[in-house]
């Protein structure tokens, strides 16, 4: 378990909990000038047997948010948000690469073709529960083996579902996107921003009013 320093605020009730170490999920709520500080729970993320990518999706989102609203510190007094995001093609559902060899293989599938990035939000506060979960599909050029090999070894796919990063250097890889943007990067900002107005978090635009 992790946690950083909170964040100052006159309404603590009003600071999100994010249940999330993805600086990306950070960067994001950082955009949308969301109060929250970061609290978190390893959760185990195996794909259970037969499980569909949507419902992966949506358990380790709720998963991640429900382990840390467990805690008596946090339960009731704060919002939580807890997300996952996973890259499907075809049939396969891209975890983070285990190495070189598993990078290698996750670009390949993805060389060329379309694939769907899954993103679920769950947020909760105590007994209140709302999830969301958002589809974006994302289209490659071809790749050749010296770009996967040239990506590596800048070190961005490591730690990322599918082995790139939209955001980086792997929006080279990306002819096209129909979806959510955000939500590829890891967190879709208009679906969360309604979770968020329902549990009284406000953003940039709420606290300019």
């Amino acid at each position: 378990m992790s946690e950083s320093e909170p964040i100052i605020s006159t309404s603590p009730s009003s600071i999100l909990v994010l249940a999330s170490a993805s600086p990306r999920r950070r960067e994001l709520l950082d955009q949308i000038g969301v109060a929250y500080r970061i609290l978190v729970h390893d959760t185990d993320e195996t794909l259970l047997p037969a499980e569909q990518p949507a419902a992966y999706v949506n358990r380790l989102a709720r998963q991640k948010a429900a382990s840390v609203n467990a805690l008596p510190e946090i339960y009731g007094r704060s919002a939580v948000l807890g997300a996952d995001t996973i890259v499907v093609c075809g049939r396969s559902v891209l975890g983070k690469p285990r190495d070189e060899a598993d990078a290698a293989r996750m670009l390949g599938l993805l060389s060329g073709r379309c694939h769907e990035v899954m993103t679920a939000v769950c947020v909760m506060r105590g007994e209140q529960i709302k999830q969301v979960s958002v589809s974006t599909r994302v289209w490659f050029r071809d790749l050749s083996h010296a770009d996967i090999s040239g990506y590596w070894r800048s070190g961005e796919p490591a730690g990322k579902a599918g082995a790139y990063a939209v955001q980086g250097a792997g929006a080279l890889f990306v002819e096209k996107i129909e979806g959510s943007y955000s939500g590829v990067v890891g967190l879709p900002l208009f679906e969360t921003g309604r979770l968020l107005a329902d549990f009284g978090i406000r953003n940039t635009l709420e606290n300019g009013r």
